[in-house]
């Protein structure tokens, strides 16, 4: 039940200067994430502005995504809430739209321990059919999700096939390999890992940074995935100060600032989040240049 192996897009979300979902702009963004050779498309994630988006902007946006790239590549959606209910109805929405898989945050905020995790995971599997990627992002909600706790969900839970590990933690992810014996899909959530991830037996990235270099981002997974590993760690190296830039500031501030500095017009960012720093947007164009994306 594997739904991709490669790089996946963190797709951001464009809003008009009113801050209302720009779709015609999103389509063209789809567009060129397809043209750049990017393997799936993840809409309504943290990269999506997902948390400040309401119910129904949240799920049209899916609607919208599933619907432009029809069948082209997997989409998988970001479905996951801190509370059980809410993550429940936008999965079996997003189902009913046609996606290919979803990605479940785990609960933030409400610190679940890991028997409420599993409840929490396995309560939203079991109400879809399709696949589901757990989401480990304890610097985002304050739990880290314990790899036996992952290696469980995998074993017990039919749909459940794929975790993107974003800890940031090389053994963590040795762990989950070693429990699922190497049978769970794992996708690097760190744009800064992806090789290392590579090399433990991982099937991808869901990227931030692919959403300024599709191409770069499909063809580092792509190499190592072909056996040209000095290939993908070239690109690695390369493009790890331009990955610094782009989490320099809380993530979307820098790829939403980096897109508009490449002519894309993808607006402003909602509040919470606020426009980028002028001395780290410097930085950022730097860094873009150095990597040899061409500015506006």
């Amino acid at each position: 039940m594997s739904i991709f192996k490669g790089a996946a897009v963190a797709i951001i979300t464009p809003m008009t200067e009113t801050q209302e979902v720009n779709y015609e702009k999103l389509g063209e963004i789809i567009e060129e994430q397809i043209a750049g050779g990017t393997d799936a498309i993840v809409i309504c994630g943290t990269t999506g502005e997902a948390s400040t988006l309401s119910h129904e902007e949240h799920l049209d946006t899916i609607k919208y995504t599933v619907e432009k790239v029809n069948h082209r590549i997997p989409v998988i959606a970001g479905t996951g809430s801190n509370s059980t209910e809410t993550a429940i109805y936008l999965s079996q929405e997003a189902e009913k739209y046609g996606v290919d898989g979803l990605l479940l945050v785990s609960p933030y905020y409400n610190k679940a321990t890991q028997k409420g995790l599993i409840a929490h995971f396995t309560a939203i599997a079991n109400s879809v059919k399709v696949p589901v990627i757990l989401y480990n992002i304890q610097g985002r909600t304050g739990v880290n999700i314990a790899p036996e706790t992952i290696a469980y969900l995998f074993n017990n839970v039919e749909n459940i096939v794929a975790v993107k590990e974003a800890s940031g933690n090389i053994s963590q992810v040795a762990k989950i390999m070693q429990l699922t014996d190497g049978k769970i899909d794992l996708y690097s959530g760190n744009d800064d890992q992806v090789v290392p991830i590579l090399s433990l037996g991982g099937s991808g990235v869901i990227s931030v940074l692919s959403n300024v270099a599709p191409r770069e981002t499909h063809d580092m997974v792509q190499k190592f995935l072909d056996g040209d590993v000095a290939g993908a760690r070239e690109i690695q190296l390369r493009a790890l100060p331009l990955i610094d830039a782009l989490f320099c500031e809380v993530n979307p501030i820098p790829v939403k600032a980096a897109l508009n500095l490449m002519g894309k017009e993808v607006g402003p960012l909602r509040l919470p989040l606020t426009e980028m720093e002028p001395q780290n947007q410097e930085r950022l164009a730097k860094a873009m240049k150095d990597f040899g994306i061409k500015l506006a």
